[in-house]
């Protein structure tokens, strides 16, 4: 009994982009909570790039009860794994090197009952430190395809979970015995959004036309924002158009128009603006689309092809396509003319109901981050 008081930590790691945060931080949220609920008292560390913004975004996270997703933030070197042949590749073994031996000084001072990694190149050193000092490891793939950093994390995981069951197929056979399918943890204010918030943060009182959002990320999306360009006459006479432009592109004041509103970038704001929303033009990154089949929002998605991705946009986009949640315009389809196309189908009501079911069916009736933190919370009540 004289331990019942103790102080728990668990370990997340991941980061180098938000995709590879944000869904972690959702996690994080559940189990602090799963832990309160239980009498526990729980400390969360999270281990992520020492350069870059990982920091910034895991210490400023407040989760929809207003507390710190993350007690604390711990920064290590990383190195990026690239598939192809880059003298980068040598430099940043050294940069793995010192995340490892970094990961291994900062697990044995906070001393985790377990470690979470959301992916990324980050998250390695951190997984393979955990291994070697027996601490239970748990990575999730968020991507219909997994990338290089979960195949690497798999062979240190007791478990590996999916967001789609179809993605166990790209694992080896001695991986898949650790498959988990949870779906892809979405944060909790995405759950509880409202449409009257987000219409009264765009300033539209009256909904005469249905409401575009467009969506490019927070650096924005030059091919998205091209398109956008080239027929704003067209889609403002058919829709109010929100587009979050990048907030290198934020400075739109030259565009004169009552249905365009343009933003840099919606911060808090995004779960209202989603959930205001008819329909969303977007990338095919995984958190963005998941965050929209929570809210069972219409999709036409334009996913990032070319030799600057391994694919993954395109894979997460055509599942959606195959289920009847979206509309892809990818390669030699993402033209001005098959936009319009699609958007112009979209404005039926019936058809934008149809692809709402099934957007919203993808997400299913359970949270995979509450799901995910049961899990964990299984090595925490052991």
């Amino acid at each position: 009994m004289k331990h019942a008081n103790k102080t728990i930590t668990a370990a997340f790691a991941g980061g180098g982009t938000g995709g590879h945060i944000y869904p972690g931080l959702a996690v994080a949220g559940e189990l602090r909570q799963l832990a309160e609920q239980n009498g526990k008292k729980i400390r969360i560390c999270w281990i992520g790039c020492s350069s870059g913004m990982d920091r910034s975004l895991v210490e400023k996270n407040i989760d929809s009860r207003g507390m710190k997703s993350a007690d604390e933030f711990y920064g290590i070197p990383a190195g990026k794994l690239r598939r192809y042949f880059s003298f980068r590749n040598f430099l940043d073994l050294f940069k793995i090197l010192a995340g490892f031996f970094t990961s291994l000084v900062v697990l044995i001072k906070i001393k985790p009952v377990v470690l979470f990694s959301k992916g990324g190149f980050v998250s390695v050193p951190p997984c393979a430190a955990a291994k070697l000092l027996h601490i239970p490891v748990y990575t999730h793939e968020c991507d219909f395809t997994p990338g290089l950093a979960t195949r690497i994390n798999g062979k240190s995981a007791e478990h590996i979970l999916l967001s789609y069951k179809e993605t166990e197929l790209y694992l080896k056979t001695g991986c898949r015995r650790k498959v988990i399918v949870t779906g892809n943890p979405v944060r909790s204010v995405f759950y509880e959004a409202s449409a009257d918030r987000g219409m009264k943060f765009l300033g539209i009182e009256q909904k005469e036309k249905p409401v575009l959002l467009v969506l490019g990320g927070s650096s924005g999306a030059r091919q998205i924002n091209e398109l956008i360009a080239e027929n704003l006459d067209w889609l403002c006479e058919r829709y109010i158009v929100v587009h979050q432009t990048g907030m290198q592109n934020a400075d739109r004041s030259d565009v004169l128009h009552a249905d365009y509103r343009p933003f840099g970038f919606i911060y808090a704001e995004m779960p209202d603006v989603i959930a205001a929303a008819d329909v969303v033009l977007s990338r095919a990154g995984a958190n963005s689309i998941w965050e929209c089949a929570v809210l069972a929002k219409p999709l036409v998605l334009v996913p990032l092809c070319g030799s600057g991705t391994r694919g993954d946009q395109e894979d997460n986009a055509r599942y959606f396509e195959n289920h009847g949640a979206a509309v892809v315009l990818s390669r030699s389809n993402a033209t001005s003319e098959k936009m319009k196309q699609a958007l112009e189908n979209l404005l039926s009501a019936e058809i934008r109901s149809h692809l709402s079911d099934a957007c919203g069916k993808l997400a299913g009736g359970t949270r995979p981050a509450e799901k995910i933190a049961r899990l964990l919370y299984t090595e925490i009540k052991g």
